[in-house]
C-alpha cells in the first residue's frame, strides 16, 4: 500500500516515514511532490491539497484530513466525490481544545492581556474586582467532540457552561441550546462565547453584528473554529462600542494575517496563530495508520465527512 503525503512540506517526508515506520511499517510513505505512478496510490494525508491533484489518484481509498477540518479538501472543485474523507480528530486533538478554550477563557476572567501590555508599557497597575470562574457564564457553540471536551473542562474548574448546536444534542449535567428558535436565549445567558462550529455554509459569517449584539454587554469572544465564522469589522466593531470587552482569536479567513490587518494591534485582541488544536506529526501519524488498517479490514471509520451535514 502506498499512502501520499502533504503536510508540512518536503522537509517533513523524512520526519513522517520515521513515525509511520513505527505505526505501519508495511506502508510505502511517498511526499506530495515525488514521482509516483498515480494509480499507485491508495491513500491521502494532506493539507489544503493541490487543486485537482486528488482526482488524479485513480485507486484512492481514503483521503484523510492533516487537521480537524476539511474545508480546505472541499475548496477543491474536483476533489473526488466517492472517496471518503477522515477528520484528524484523536483523543490528543480534544485535550489540546480543551485546555486551549480554558486558557483562554482564564485569561479573559482574569484580565491577562491587560497586565501583559501594562508590563510592555512598563506600568504597574493593582486590578481590583478580580472575577473567577464561577462568576462567568461560558456558552459553547458547537457540541462535537471537540465543544463536548471543552464544556466538560471549563465546567470542572467552576464556570457555568452551556452549549448551542443546529441540531439537538446532548451535554451531560449542563443546558443545551438547539435551532435559531433558541439562539438568542443561548446569547443572553453568555459571558464568554466560544465557537467551535464545524465550516458550513449555514455557520459562515454567524460571528456578525447581529450575535454579538444579543451577548450582554461586555462579554467575551473566543473563536478557534474557523476564520470563515467571524465577520471581522463586526468583531471591532463590537470591541469598539464596548459590547464585546476582549477577543481571543486563534483562527483567520486568509491565513496567515496579513501584517497590516487591524485584528494585530486592537487593545481588545489577542491573537493566537491557529494552534489550538494541532496534534503532533507522531500523534497524526499513529491516527492515520489506525485509519488505514481500519479501512483494510473493511471496518467503519470515525470522524467521516458526511456532505448532508456539511462536516
Amino acid at each position: 500500500m502506498r499512502l501520499i503525503i502533504n503536510s508540512g512540506g518536503a522537509q517533513a517526508i523524512d520526519d513522517w516515514r520515521l513515525h509511520f515506520q513505527a505505526f505501519a511499517p508495511g506502508l510505502e510513505v511517498a511526499g506530495w511532490d515525488e514521482s509516483v505512478d498515480p494509480a499507485s496510490v491508495d491513500y491521502a494525508l494532506v493539507w489544503e491539497p493541490d487543486p485537482g491533484r486528488l482526482a488524479t489518484f485513480p485507486n484512492l481509498k481514503l483521503i484523510i484530513s492533516a487537521g480537524a477540518g476539511v474545508d480546505h479538501i472541499l475548496a477543491d472543485p474536483q476533489w473526488p466525490r466517492h472517496v471518503p474523507i477522515a477528520r484528524m480528530m484523536t483523543s490528543r486533538t480534544q485535550t489540546e481544545m480543551a485546555e486551549f478554550v480554558l486558557t483562554s477563557a482564564l485569561m479573559l476572567t482574569r484580565d491577562i492581556k491587560r497586565a501583559v501590555d501594562n508590563q510592555a508599557r512598563r506600568h504597574w497597575e493593582f486590578f481590583d474586582a478580580v472575577r473567577i470562574a464561577a462568576d462567568l457564564r461560558v456558552g459553547i457553540m458547537g457540541l462535537g467532540l471537540l465543544g463536548v471536551s471543552s464544556a466538560q473542562l471549563l465546567s470542572r474548574v467552576g464556570f457555568k457552561v452551556s452549549g448551542w448546536s443546529r441540531g439537538a444534542s446532548r451535554l451531560e449535567g449542563l443546558p443545551t441550546y438547539a435551532g435559531q428558535e433558541q439562539f438568542g436565549a443561548f446569547l443572553a445567558a453568555t459571558d464568554i462565547l466560544v465557537c467551535l462550529l464545524p465550516a458550513t455554509d449555514a455557520t459562515r459569517g454567524i460571528l456578525n453584528a447581529a450575535t454579538l449584539s444579543q451577548l450582554p454587554r461586555g462579554a467575551c469572544l473566543i473563536n478557534a473554529g474557523r476564520g470563515a465564522h467571524m465577520v471581522a469589522r463586526d468583531v471591532i466593531a463590537a470591541l469598539d462600542s464596548g459590547q464585546l470587552r476582549q477577543a481571543v482569536l486563534d483562527v483567520f479567513e486568509e491565513e496567515p494575517l496579513a501584517p497590516e490587518s487591524p485584528l494585530w494591534s486592537h487593545p481588545g485582541i489577542i491573537v493566537t496563530p491557529h494552534c489550538a488544536a494541532i496534534p503532533d506529526r507522531r500523534e497524526r501519524a499513529r491516527h492515520a495508520a489506525f485509519l488505514i488498517a481500519a479501512n483494510e479490514r473493511g471496518e467503519a471509520l470515525p470522524n467521516i465527512y458526511d456532505a448532508q451535514r456539511g462536516y
